[in-house]
């Protein structure tokens, strides 16, 4: 018997399917293998069509299904991962009433200042453990003032993942981890974020219904089985957006556990018992996948835009054609820690919440003709991303948060030997590298609801590290490095 979990981004959907009694992985696959569309009709807007998603979906699940002869009986469970933060509307009949706005879109910044000086930030910080910035219920603020007509059909919002689950089940249901994460919960009163909710004039009958994170969400309608290749009947059981997902894939569940990714853009996802949040709202706070209204489990969110992109923007426009990363790590490793004095600040990928929601855009600073060539050029990035890493984790250590390990996945930038050592020897912690993906833990995460496992930690329990990079305890050159690198960042920000 097997379980499948779903990773919808919006440059691809992944997929996983997971035997239950091994855990073991049989089927992955993604789709498209081009980037799915994005629209940008003006600067700063980003926004998807949300049929597309369930379109990539059905084509996938049906390919892996035939290709590794499976039967679709055999599927128990259907979990669940999603970009986070975006805007999903639809009417009565379900059908969508404009394209999704998706989590880089900044429209809505704005609007989320303005909520955050007028309700203050002792109901913000205090209640929502964030600024409303620009998430979710400032999107949904946005369509109302600027889209009163189409705002006027709206039946209900709904964040990407729980549009898909909407797709397979017919059910309009959300769960207290995206209510938090689009601003819609308040973690003083356990309740939705009815202040907030009054403030921008959104009605509480939009909301979708609440249901447990491990429980059953709906089952798989006759329509959608048809277009899927799945069974009907088949239990949705699982969701949680990318960061809280990749967390949990990772087995970063309890108080002290961390965990980064290093893809477009930079995560890290530390969580914590303590309603605590950054004053200048620098990084969030949001109800992780196991938050109960008896047990606070948050998971504080850094992320960094400008990250991977900086890097692959690298390969595509200054490596020579047809060079690998692997071909540009083996030039980085004649290049000495701090690439003699050249910086690159990697911010070019819209605005950055760390530094404010300031767009600074990407800079490159000290280039010395006679003495830097490309290979500076490709240290220089990798050491920036890292930098910005730590300048963030600076901010998580403000409110109590140090890290002793950090968990990554097989893949993107912690691929690179010089990226994982100049993050551990800098911020003086082992990082350790699991084999796993968000689809992967979404798959072994649905099986808790239907009693295959008592709970999530007993459903990831055989995860154990492929790789750990190890600290060194001299790190007085990145130190050093760092200083210069954040003294420009400081400069520019001022």
């Amino acid at each position: 018997m097997y379980a499948i979990g779903y990773d919808i981004g919006s440059s691809s959907v992944k997929a996983s399917i997971v035997k239950i009694d091994s855990g073991k992985v049989v089927a992955i696959g993604k789709y498209p293998e081009s980037e799915m569309h994005m629209d940008a009709k003006n600067q700063g807007w980003a926004e998807q069509d949300p049929e597309m998603w369930w379109k990539c979906i059905c084509i996938l699940t049906k390919t892996l299904l035939i290709e590794n002869d499976l039967d679709a009986k055999q599927i128990l469970s259907i979990g669940i991962g999603y970009q986070m933060h975006g805007l999903v509307l639809v009417d009565k009949n379900h059908k969508v009433v404009r394209p999704s706005i998706i989590w880089c879109d900044s429209r809505a910044t704005q609007i989320g200042e303005k909520a955050f000086s007028d309700l203050g930030s002792v109901y913000c910080l205090g209640h929502l453990l964030n600024s409303p910035g620009n998430f979710t219920a400032s999107k949904l603020k946005w369509v109302k003032d600027n889209e009163p007509e189409l705002f006027a059909k709206v039946y209900k919002w709904m964040l990407p993942g729980d549009f898909i689950a909407m797709k397979f089940t017919n059910e309009i249901n959300s769960t207290v981890s995206g209510y938090s994460e689009g601003m819609f919960w308040d973690f003083k009163q356990n309740s939705t974020a009815d202040h907030l909710l009054n403030y921008y004039g959104i009605p509480k009958e939009m909301m979708p219904d609440l249901v447990d994170t491990f429980s059953i969400h709906g089952r798989v309608s006759a329509d959608a089985a048809e277009s899927s290749g799945l069974i009907a009947g088949t239990p949705v059981t699982y969701r949680a957006g990318d960061q809280p997902n990749n967390a949990m894939a990772l087995k970063v569940l309890h108080p002290g556990d961390i965990a980064a990714t290093g893809g477009t853009s930079g995560v890290v996802y530390a969580v914590t018992d303590k309603l605590d949040y950054d004053a200048q709202s620098r990084v969030n706070g949001f109800a992780h996948i196991n938050h109960t209204t008896d047990q606070n489990s948050i998971g504080q969110l850094l992320c960094i835009n400008g990250c991977g992109i900086l890097y692959a923007w690298m390969r595509k426009q200054v490596a020579a054609l047809g060079q690998t990363y692997q071909t540009m790590e083996k030039q980085i490793n004649a290049i000495p820690v701090g690439s003699e004095g050249l910086l690159i600040l990697p911010f070019g990928n819209g605005s950055e919440r760390i530094l404010n929601d300031k767009m600074t855009g990407a800079r490159i600073d000290n280039l010395q003709f006679n003495r830097h060539n490309q290979a500076h050029l490709f240290r220089a990035a990798l050491e920036g991303i890292v930098f910005s890493f730590a300048y963030g984790m600076d901010i998580l250590q403000s409110i109590g948060i140090k890290p002793t390990t950090i968990k990554v996945g097989n893949d993107n930038l912690f691929l690179s030997d010089t990226f994982s050592s100049s993050m551990a020897n800098l911020l003086q912690c082992n990082i350790e590298m699991y084999e796993t993906t968000g689809a992967v833990g979404a798959a072994k995460a649905s099986t808790v609801a239907i009693g295959i496992y008592s709970n999530i930690d007993e459903a990831i329990d055989e995860l154990k590290p492929i790789k750990v990079t190890e600290y060194k305890s001299d790190n007085s050159q990145y130190l050093e490095a760092y200083g210069h690198w954040s003294q420009q960042l400081i400069n520019l920000i001022k």
